[in-house]
């Protein structure tokens, strides 16, 4: 069992990420923390995890931890027991077996005599039989680094098991291995994902936003139901206001109109009749002040109105805005782009795929490049590219443009603008304020644009590209796609694939991702082994 209250947290000099934060999560029950990026999800997990303080409130933990961050670079320069937490352990145990009968052995070990057959269970439940435990992290590729914190629950065996986006690297092997375990484990699990299919297996979702954290008693399918039905509610509520705003403006302007009238006649009626001038100027005072007093009280309703819808525009989902109309190639459909005879590469003097690889991809197709972790599925894409050259064989390839858009979006510079980057598609030219109007469309605001890119999350990052192409006179003929869901919330998810829904051009994909996969309709896998 787990209990957070009042957990607020923020940056130095910074405003506060979330304030206040309430949550219980009941023993054995499996959970998952969804949120926009950048809303605090990770944070609150390390809080959850102690590997930081809260600025605020308190944190109960009943039970053993265990904590599988999203990101391992901090453990690069350590061996897989040293990450795992059981070096100590695995030395004193080699230690005893070996003769050594000093106490402080007995006492790391602590009676843990089975722990060399946990490791070797946990290593090969996950596919990892041939790594070495006293091997560098550094060595490893990425899905191997997850699958070696994954193999530490079984290992350590703990109570709660915390995950931050445990699919992100991981094959499909590694996936359904790690679908399994969940259905499986008895323990409490509490999970930040964007896998859907993951997220399906929870019995509660908490979902973190700027106003706190709402509770769905059910999986992610209950959830997005719910939050259909909240959208709806909310649409019909903002007609509501818009309705009301109208008639409010609407009865300001008839009941002015009546008053001038009705002071006007009145004024006619006293010149008629004679009275002094003085007099008359009293009467205009207390009409006009009459007049302001009403237009203070329409006034102050209709900007209560308004700023009530204001408030429940901004709750509606940007991905409602943010859609792509990507114009069409202009390559003919079934044009060979790429053809491939014989390809090999290697690495370390070994060659990386045991069979020569022959391929072809022609114009307007959707290919999945297919393959577990480490079977070169990127090395490909970098032959493809012309990035990297052969050992044997050879790529033949007609004239096309591409866009390439790895994990980290790495096309877009660290140190360019907001603004000057989107300006680089700016091939129709088009005016400044309608390029504004664009970025603000997909979330850039003013205060943004001259933003260097470098601090933007992978969800910004996505969302300018987005602009980019909307901005573009011309589509690009090919998109290549390395795992572009890794590091993206849910919304930005939707956001990509109704982009690419809309895409007319040839389209290859690196993804483990299947429901992405099968919401933009891969027609072909190329298979790497």
């Amino acid at each position: 069992m787990m209990v957070l209250q009042s957990i607020s947290y923020g940056f130095p000099g910074g405003d506060l990420l979330f304030n206040s934060i309430h949550l219980s999560i009941q023993s054995h029950t499996k959970s998952a923390l969804t949120g926009s990026n950048g809303v605090g999800k990770s944070t609150l997990l390390k809080i959850i995890a102690g590997e930081i303080q809260p600025l605020e409130g308190n944190v109960t933990v009943k039970g053993d931890l265990y904590y599988v961050p999203q990101m391992f670079g901090n453990f690069d320069h350590l061996t897989i027991a040293e990450c795992l937490g059981i070096d100590k352990k695995l030395n004193a145990l080699h230690q005893i077996t070996h003769g050594e009968v000093d106490d402080e052995y007995f006492e790391t070990l602590n009676n843990d005599w089975d722990i060399e057959e946990r490791c070797q269970n946990a290593l090969q439940y996950w596919k990892l039989e041939n790594l070495n435990l006293n091997q560098k992290l550094e060595s490893l590729s990425g899905g191997q680094k997850t699958k070696v914190f994954l193999a530490g629950i079984h290992i350590n065996q703990p109570d709660i098991i915390v995950l931050d986006e445990p699919t992100n690297h991981l094959d499909l092997e590694g996936r359904k291995l790690l679908y399994d375990f969940i259905k499986q484990t008895n323990s409490t699990v509490v999970i930040v994902s964007h896998d859907r299919i993951l997220l399906n297996l929870v019995d509660v979702i908490f979902e973190l936003s700027n106003q706190g954290i709402s509770t769905y008693g059910g999986n992610y399918d209950f959830y997005a139901e719910q939050k259909e039905i909240e959208q709806h509610a909310l649409n019909n509520d903002i007609h509501s206001k818009e309705l009301a705003l109208k008639k409010a403006k609407e009865k300001e302007r008839e009941t002015l109109e009546r008053k001038q009238k009705l002071d006007a006649r009145g004024k006619q009626k006293q010149e008629k009749s004679g009275v002094a001038r003085i007099m008359m100027n009293t009467l205009r005072n207390n009409a006009e002040k009459n007049t302001s007093k009403l237009k203070d009280i329409h006034a102050e309703k209709i900007n209560d109105i308004s700023g009530d819808l204001r408030s429940l525009r901004s709750s509606l989902k940007n991905s409602d805005h943010m859609k792509v109309n990507f114009n069409h190639s202009d390559l003919h459909s079934g044009k060979l782009l790429i053809a491939a005879e014989k390809v090999n590469f290697k690495y370390d003097e070994k060659l990386l795929w045991k069979d020569h690889l022959n391929l072809d991809i022609r114009s307007g197709e959707r290919i999945l490049i297919k393959g577990s972790n480490g079977s070169g599925k990127t090395t490909l894409i970098q032959l493809l590219l012309e990035n990297l050259k052969p050992y044997a064989g050879t790529i033949s390839k007609s004239e096309f443009n591409t866009i390439y858009v790895d994990q980290e979006y790495s096309l877009i510079g660290q140190d360019v603008t907001v603004y000057d980057f989107v300006q680089q598609f700016n091939d129709s030219a088009m005016q400044e304020s309608e390029v504004k109007t664009l970025l603000s469309r997909f979330l850039f605001g003013k205060e943004t644009w001259a933003k260097k890119c470098g601090v933007l999350s992978g969800g910004e990052r996505l969302r300018l590209l987005l602009c980019g192409l909307s901005i573009s006179n011309k589509a690009p003929d090919m998109i290549i796609l390395d795992e572009p869901t890794n590091n993206l919330d849910l919304q930005n998810v939707d956001i990509l694939t109704n982009s690419i829904k809309n895409y007319q051009g040839t389209l290859l994909v690196i993804s483990h991702d299947e429901t992405f996969l099968e919401e933009i309709g891969v027609g072909r896998e190329i298979v790497l082994g």
